[in-house]
């Protein structure tokens, strides 16, 4: 696997992966990305500010394979939020979340910020599974919460 910064092309195939993993998780319902007006167009959104990211990462033919973002989180100081972390289905159990994350974690210190917060669900297992071992650590609900229908949130101290 390889990576590369989110271009306008990547759009549509980036959004059509996050929307298979979401309806075969059965949360392809209101309250979860799934249903975002900005999905189809998650280049706008991660290229608008030095304090974003979104990496696609493409396999040894340059396919698009899925991909992981952060940006600021507005009601934590230093912290950034880990978004859209998703690979398609020929991707997945070969440890590549785990190299994703990592580089998410290293441009967010690079980037500032002193922890990463993410949102999930409990029928995302593996991603549970997978966040947990990487040392984040179940918190509270937030009440500034956006998407309503994820029941999991996580954070972690990168310092």
């Amino acid at each position: 696997m390889h990576y590369r910064i989110i271009e306008p092309k990547d759009n549509l195939i980036l959004a059509n992966i996050i929307r298979d993993n979401l309806k075969a998780n059965k949360l392809d319902i209101p309250g979860t990305v799934y249903f975002d007006e900005n999905l189809n167009n998650l280049s706008d959104f991660y290229l608008a500010s030095p304090q974003r990211a979104y990496f696609i990462a493409l396999d040894d033919n340059d396919n698009i394979i899925g991909g992981i973002g952060l940006a600021e989180l507005g009601f934590m100081d230093d912290t950034a939020e880990l978004q859209k972390l998703y690979l398609t289905d020929a991707a997945k159990g070969q440890g590549l979340s785990y190299e994703l994350i990592d580089l998410v974690e290293e441009t967010a210190l690079n980037k500032g910020y002193k922890r990463i917060y993410l949102e999930t669900h409990t029928n995302l297992k593996v991603a549970i599974h997978l966040y947990e071992k990487c040392g984040y650590k179940l918190i509270e609900k937030p009440k500034e919460v956006v998407h309503s229908s994820m029941n999991r949130f996580y954070l972690k101290e990168l310092l």
